[in-house]
């Protein structure tokens, strides 16, 4: 398994203090006081904007991010980051059209860019990973908010603080 990289800077543009992770960091605000840009030398991450990988999600490959909240339309700082393996091998996961794996299903091995036209679903509130690592996007054609799912069982996004928010898309995350 290849280890990802990660740098934090407090100012836009690469500058003032650093802060390096390899791995997850669920509270960045005991080594920066504020994160305006970074780094991903290898691997790929998923930031929150709230401690303990809480609050809106965005996923970072390998490149520079010199001033991230104006290109990714974030309203605040990073304040915890989570390292997301490589996978290789298969990718699975059922999709449910209701909570607690209700309704309508359907078993995925690929990407999806709408699970309306592909599945006729107008919804999905659970799902079970299998294998590999995803992101359920909100709106069609990967846009919108984004929620990362790794292996588990998912009995309702409601509960996992995705409250009103629809799922429509999901891509996996390959070495991209």
């Amino acid at each position: 398994m290849t280890m990802g990289k990660i740098i934090f800077y407090e100012e836009r543009n690469f500058q003032g203090r650093s802060h390096e992770c390899q791995s997850d960091c669920s509270d960045m605000t005991s080594y920066l006081s504020r994160c305006h840009s970074c780094r991903v030398e290898s691997g790929s991450f998923m930031v929150y904007d709230r401690p303990n990988y809480m609050g809106n999600q965005y996923f970072m490959k390998r490149g520079e991010y010199s001033d991230y909240m104006s290109m990714m339309g974030m309203r605040d700082c990073i304040k915890s980051c989570r390292m997301i393996p490589m996978h290789r091998g298969q990718f699975r996961m059922k999709i449910y059209e209701k909570e607690n794996f209700g309704g309508q299903s359907h078993e995925m091995m690929d990407d999806c860019d709408n699970i309306q036209e592909r599945y006729r679903m107008s919804d999905c509130q659970s799902c079970n990973v299998m294998d590999g690592h995803w992101l359920m996007y909100e709106q069609p054609q990967f846009r919108g908010k984004m929620m990362y799912m790794r292996p588990g069982e998912y009995k309702s996004f409601r509960d996992m603080g995705m409250s009103g928010q629809r799922f429509m898309s999901m891509r996996r995350i390959t070495d991209m």
